[in-house]
């Protein structure tokens, strides 16, 4: 493990000390764990996972439009979306 220091209010560290005492572990570990929990929340999708999505996307939408041939991009960039 890399050691780091914070700086938290009193409030946030009040709250911080009780709460990891309610849940029987200790302050580092709620951080971790937040840290943990808001890390994987921001996660943007990579390469991989966006093609995944358009290739789950292929020929499940009939869209009646004539143009798709030549629009193809713009209609896949806003599938994933």
């Amino acid at each position: 493990m890399v050691r780091t220091q914070i700086q938290l209010t009193e409030d946030q560290y009040r709250k911080l000390k009780k709460k990891a005492g309610a849940m029987g572990v200790s302050m580092a570990e709620l951080i971790r764990s937040g840290v943990d929990h808001e890390l994987s929340v921001q996660a943007t999708p990579g390469d991989k996972e966006l093609k995944a999505r358009a290739r789950e996307l292929m020929g499940r939408f009939k869209s009646g439009t004539k143009d798709i041939s030549r629009r193809h991009d713009e209609y896949l960039a806003e599938g994933i979306r």
